[in-house]
């Protein structure tokens, strides 16, 4: 008699040897969704193998892609690419090395006991996810990573400053965010007497702007970082390499993760290919729309930045307002998430009762912390965790609520690795379903673009403030601006302390003057 595979069986997919298993039993892929999906399936294999075969991926700024290669360079389609991936690799495993060892030393003879990573955005939030997760016997870890004085001062005001090196990373070396923490910086050390260039490292791209302020300041050490490398894709570059390094984690583990994911779903056999069914389950849940917004809900104190991480993964490749044949989609999944336990306090109650417009990401970590304290009867806390994580997620499935199971053994180098790639991997193949680029990002650069008009008209409006006092819409009149961005400038003026502000009964009617 044939015997028929339970659904939470059939729908779960284990690598053994990776200890990696991902769960779809809550959101089951149907053999009749599977046959609809076939060609859109078949186009995303070939994309796929286009993308690492050297393609120009990013059309906007004429650029392959080209992060899979960081972890096994032979698939790099020339020896020149090869040679870009393994050198600087060897060179700062060298330098991160004798950093640790005490053979390169701060100014003051001492050996390094602190990095500070000045960079925004993939630049920081992998080396944070990374820092944050693998304790490691290196370099203790600080980042700036906004333009926010207060956040950075806050920082830089724990440092042990004579013995930290800074590591600036920035392709262009034009960032905004990433200039203004460096500025900052440097103003920070020289006020302590300390000259910032003697502690400094730079991750950048060769001959941009911050790699010759590097070379004519004589700074630590430069570390190349390519072009064919986005931000959110680079923590197995340079970007994400550098840091880890010198916080002495075991990047050849995490490299090792990343590798044996990107083989195992380099396969195109959606069977056993976790990142395919990940994707499809994506398309699945949101109805290829993003109709539904992922939560990210990780059962480990010590992935909780894991969400974070993912959201700028998925949100800036995927939210696309035009599709690769310039119709307007306006697609996207917007990520969202915390930790188990904690969030059984927090959105679980909407999550379980409230409006049904999200799917459930799980990151379950299988092996009991070592923990035998009993605090109820035989139970230990991490038997608590599992028991919270099991029944959230039966409550959640009994509400209807689609979810999502990962399951690693533990979090350390290699699993954290093996998550990183699955991740890329599935938004490279679900970017394909739904027919969009995941490698470009016009949107945020609308932003930036946007920042620097405001930046115009704050200087204008400044310069247009006079001893007698005036309302936005005389100087907008004046400047010939827009008379509520005007306000806007006018306001942070006055709260820097550089203009007078009197308040009326209406906004519009708030006269501003300079200060004599």
């Amino acid at each position: 008699m044939r015997r028929v595979m339970k659904q939470y069986a059939s729908q779960l997919l284990r690598y053994p040897e990776m200890g990696i298993s991902l769960d779809l039993s809550k959101l089951p892929l149907t053999p009749e969704f599977l046959a609809e999906m076939k060609p859109l399936i078949d186009r995303a294999y070939a994309d796929i193998a286009a993308l690492e075969s050297g393609v120009i991926a990013n059309p906007d700024e004429n650029r392959m892609v080209g992060h899979y290669w960081l972890r096994n360079s032979a698939i790099a389609p020339t020896a020149e690419l090869r040679a870009k991936i393994d050198e600087p690799l060897a060179d700062l495993k060298a330098f991160a090395a004798d950093v640790l060892s005490g053979k390169i030393l701060a100014p003051n003879g001492r050996k390094y006991t602190t990095c500070l990573v000045i960079g925004i955005g993939g630049s920081a939030l992998g080396p944070e996810l990374v820092a944050d997760a693998l304790p490691a016997d290196g370099l203790a870890m600080a980042f700036l990573d906004n333009t926010d004085p207060d956040g950075m001062y806050k920082v830089l005001d724990t440092l042990p400053l004579s013995e930290t090196l800074a590591v600036v990373i920035s392709k262009s070396g034009g960032t905004p965010e990433t200039r203004n923490g460096m500025v900052c910086a440097q103003q920070y050390f020289a006020g302590k007497g300390l000259c910032f260039a003697k502690q400094a490292v730079a991750v950048t791209g060769v001959g941009s702007t911050l790699d010759k302020v590097a070379v004519s300041e004589g700074w630590v050490k430069r570390f190349p970082m390519e072009d064919w490398v986005g931000g959110r894709t680079s923590e197995t570059s340079v970007v994400g390499l550098v840091p880890a390094a010198l916080q002495g984690v075991d990047i050849d583990s995490l490299l090792a993760g990343a590798a044996a994911m990107d083989a195992h779903t380099r396969v195109a056999d959606t069977a056993s290919n976790m990142a395919m069914k990940l994707a499809l389950a994506w398309y699945e849940a949101g109805e290829g729309k993003g109709k539904k917004d992922m939560v990210v809900l990780p059962y480990k104190d010590s992935l909780v930045l894991f969400s974070k991480y993912l959201q700028q993964l998925i949100m800036e490749s995927l939210g696309k307002e035009l599709d690769l044949d310039g119709n307007t989609v306006n697609q996207g999944i917007s990520v969202y998430g915390n930790k188990g336990s904690t969030d059984q306090h927090a959105y679980v109650q909407q999550l379980r009762d409230g409006i049904n417009n999200f799917f459930v990401t799980f990151i379950e970590v299988r092996q009991a912390p070592t923990d035998t304290v009993k605090v109820e009867d035989s139970f230990t806390a991490g038997d608590y965790l599992q028991g919270f994580l099991r029944g959230t997620r039966k409550a959640l499935s009994e509400s209807g609520r689609k979810n999502i199971t990962i399951s690693i053994p533990v979090v350390n180098a290699y699993t954290l690795g093996m998550l990183i790639a699955l991740f890329e991997r599935t938004v490279s193949f679900y970017a394909s379903l739904i027919h969009i680029n995941a490698y470009h990002q016009p949107g945020v650069q609308a932003g930036k673009l946007a920042a620097n008009v405001f930046l115009k008209l704050l200087a204008a409006a400044e310069g247009a403030l006079t001893t007698t006092p005036a309302t936005a819409g005389e100087i907008a009149a004046a400047l010939g601006t827009d008379e509520e961005d005007t306000y806007h400038a006018l306001v942070h003026i006055a709260e820097s302390g550089k203009a007078a502000w009197t308040l009326a009964d209406c906004p519009c009617r708030d006269q501003f003057a300079a200060r004599n």
